[in-house]
């Protein structure tokens, strides 16, 4: 079994359509990784992913919009294509098991909604704002359940 794994922001809205019967979300997810190369000077490198999660749980489509940081997994698959200019061109591309929302770019956090294909119940709404903060907790430390 292969495993991808991917954290990165959506490139654009994502697109769900109805396939022989089968709901789909379509998105891509880009990765920018910052090296130096050999001569010491800082360079970007992205990777886009094509992703394509089978799914009768829709209710996170909303949420897939453009900038929005996410965490993506499933089986990654390699696909060839006829560029326009005759030369063949490849794409990375995932069939997700699970999608998690990590934040958006300027608007509110989305960590905590996730759309995982075998949960019973997909989370739709933002989560509690009445998270304390690690500070704010008077608990002792040492009192621990186990």
């Amino acid at each position: 079994m292969i495993k991808l794994q991917v954290i990165g922001n959506l490139g654009k809205d994502c697109v769900t359509n109805t396939v022989n019967g089968k709901n789909v979300i379509n998105f891509n997810v880009a990765h920018t990784e910052k090296f130096k190369d050999s001569q010491g000077n800082q360079k970007d490198k992205t990777i886009w992913v094509e992703c394509a999660y089978w799914t009768d749980r829709t209710g996170i489509a909303p949420y897939l919009k453009k900038g929005t940081q996410v965490y993506a997994e499933g089986t990654p698959e390699v696909r060839t294509y006829a560029k326009n200019d005759g030369t063949t061109g490849t794409s990375l591309t995932l069939r997700v098991a699970s999608v998690q929302l990590l934040g958006s770019k300027g608007t509110g956090d989305y960590s905590g909604i996730s759309s995982p294909e075998t949960s019973t119940q997909t989370t739709a709404s933002a989560p509690s704002r009445n998270i304390p903060a690690p500070s704010d907790i008077t608990e002792p430390i040492d009192d621990l359940p186990f």
